[in-house]
């Protein structure tokens, strides 16, 4: 087996590292208070919009100060970085009971970093359930339709213009 999410040995607990798998950025919230529900989803979009600001900000500083000719060395630290740092946040915030804070650490400031890192938490997440064919059918997809709509794009738009 994988070593889990949360650091212990065996298969990936949902429990243990205190995400839903059905909306791992939505606060839980208590159904039988008037309003809850959208209280909490706002407040789950406003961390997440706060945190998405400050990671994109953060993504500008860092690739601005690492830009080089050639290789893309600032977009390629960006993605490893904000992988390892999406490893971290995910097992402290379980350890810490800090669930709460999921939608604007992860989705929010490491998702405005870098998306790899979301990609990369769900590549292992799906690797650690032994879901491998659905992983490799994941990764190509992502990287081959991601790079098709990119070119799509570009070509209508240059087309267009």
């Amino acid at each position: 087996t994988c070593p889990s999410i949360a650091g212990s040995s065996g298969s990936w607990d949902v429990a243990s590292i205190g995400w839903s798998t059905s909306a791992p950025s939505v606060a839980k919230v208590d159904s039988r208070a008037p309003g809850a529900d959208r209280t909490a989803m706002t407040f789950s979009l406003f961390s997440v919009a706060l945190g998405g600001a400050l990671g994109a900000s953060l993504r500008f500083l860092v690739a601005t100060a690492l830009i080089r000719d050639g290789f893309p060395v600032a977009i390629l630290s960006v993605n490893v970085l904000g992988s390892l740092l999406m490893g971290v946040a995910v097992v402290a915030l379980a350890r810490a009971g800090l669930s709460h804070w999921q939608p604007f650490i992860l989705t929010g400031v490491l998702g405005g970093f870098t998306t790899f890192s979301a990609f990369s938490l769900e590549m292992v997440l799906l690797i650690e359930r032994g879901q491998f064919t659905i992983a490799a059918l994941y990764a190509i997809l992502s990287f081959s339709l991601g790079i098709s709509g990119l070119l799509f794009g570009l070509t209508v738009m240059r087309a267009v213009s």
